[in-house]
């Protein structure tokens, strides 16, 4: 079968405090029941900052303040989305903080809900490929621009 890819662009923050990570429980898409970055599509009539301050309102319920630009990765996942077997995840990273405390439980239309883990809560089975490069970046520091072909993705049911 020839791989068709569907592309998403989409903008996600890495929040990093007390050695943990914020995350979000994927209930949609080829990540579901595992944990994913706050974040998600570029909407047309808004810039990239625009958007990670909307995405993080609506799935954490949370202010957040953008400290850096940490760079770009993609991912190609084989998920059946349309007409395509595979999607072309292309991912911008933010390191981002909280202004404010951590006290919310806000249930989004593709998440149930965020909370904070250890780096060494996260695995290749419970977590998009989005947690796998923040951890990596959090445990070594550098950021390395990758692109990776998940052919035997398995959905999480």
């Amino acid at each position: 079968m020839q791989m068709k890819v569907h592309r998403h662009l989409g903008v996600y923050g890495i929040c990093f405090n007390e050695n943990q990570l914020l995350v979000v429980h994927k209930i949609g898409g080829p990540y579901r029941n595992r944990y994913d970055l706050p974040g998600g599509t570029i909407e047309p009539d808004e810039s990239i900052i625009q958007a990670i301050y909307r995405e993080f309102r609506e799935e954490t319920g949370l202010v957040i303040n953008v400290t850096r630009n940490i760079g770009t990765s993609e991912f190609i996942v084989r998920y059946g989305l349309r007409d395509c077997s595979h999607i072309q995840h292309i991912a911008i990273f933010l390191e981002v903080s909280l202004e404010g405390s951590y006290n919310s439980v806000l249930i989004s239309d593709d998440t149930a809900g965020s909370s904070w883990i250890s780096l060494d809560e996260i695995t290749e089975k419970n977590s998009s490929p989005l947690v796998q490069a923040a951890k990596a970046y959090l445990e070594t520091g550098l950021f390395e621009w990758i692109s990776v072909i998940y052919d035997n993705w398995q959905v999480v049911e």
